[in-house]
């Protein structure tokens, strides 16, 4: 009975065979910590900070989908919020745990597919996702909204940052159908507010945008070739 599909997700475990990057991809992409990627630097998103400052954001419970090296989930905690922070690689989450030692606070690492998360249903004030979202296939999107629901409180937030279409650092121009023809991902794909809008049409949009783009001294994260967007459920 080997790789025979008998039911939705034994479709859905094929065709993530095909597409997602294992856990060894993302272990060796963060082992080097000094390769110079933007993000590796320990700076909060621009829009995070912003959303606090507007008062949109307040202290609360985070769950945080992809969270890297925990700079989000760090600035988080130090607003005083309780975080779960996942991601799939270990090498990331050990230089985040480092991190939030260093910044003496207190986060709740996960080493897990997001997809196989046990969460609390409508136990989250606030979902956040800086650049996870763009490396999830097509196939996987209705699993991730309903992630997301099920994780948001009523009228809970949901935020996310992902490549623009054909921007700068990446974000490949290609339709869902073109996914599954070149099998790839093309390094991850690339989404205009259209699209943001047609995805996530079940959520109230706040706001989609181009990210800023910060000076290092602004002790922010921004750059051009990335897309903000705050939706509320």
């Amino acid at each position: 009975m080997k790789e025979t599909i008998l039911n939705y997700d034994d479709l859905l475990l094929m065709l993530d065979s095909l597409l997602r990057e294992p856990s060894k991809f993302w272990n060796d992409f963060y082992s080097n910590r000094e390769k110079g990627i933007p993000f590796f630097v320990n700076s909060p998103d621009e829009n995070l900070v912003r959303y606090f400052e507007k008062d949109i954001f307040r202290t609360g419970k985070i769950l945080e989908l992809g969270c890297g090296p925990g700079r989000n989930a760090i600035f988080f905690a130090k607003k005083g919020c309780s975080v779960d922070a996942v991601d799939l690689s270990i090498e990331s989450l050990k230089w985040a745990k480092e991190r939030s030692i260093e910044n003496n606070v207190n986060v709740n690492f996960i080493q897990a597919n997001i997809f196989e998360l046990d969460i609390e249903e409508g136990a989250y004030d606030i979902v956040y996702d800086s650049g996870c979202f763009h490396h999830i296939a097509p196939h996987r999107r209705m699993s991730y909204i309903d992630l997301v629901k099920r994780a948001l409180k009523p009228n809970g937030f949901f935020a996310l940052t992902c490549f623009v279409q054909g921007g700068e650092l990446g974000g490949a121009d290609i339709s869902d159908w073109d996914v599954y023809r070149l099998l790839s991902l093309e390094g991850g794909l690339g989404y205009t507010e259209e699209k943001l809008k047609a995805i996530f049409k079940d959520f109230k949009v706040i706001e989609i945008r181009n990210m800023e783009a910060c000076k290092q001294q602004d002790n922010t994260f921004g750059v051009s070739g990335l897309m903000v967007a705050l939706f509320q459920k």
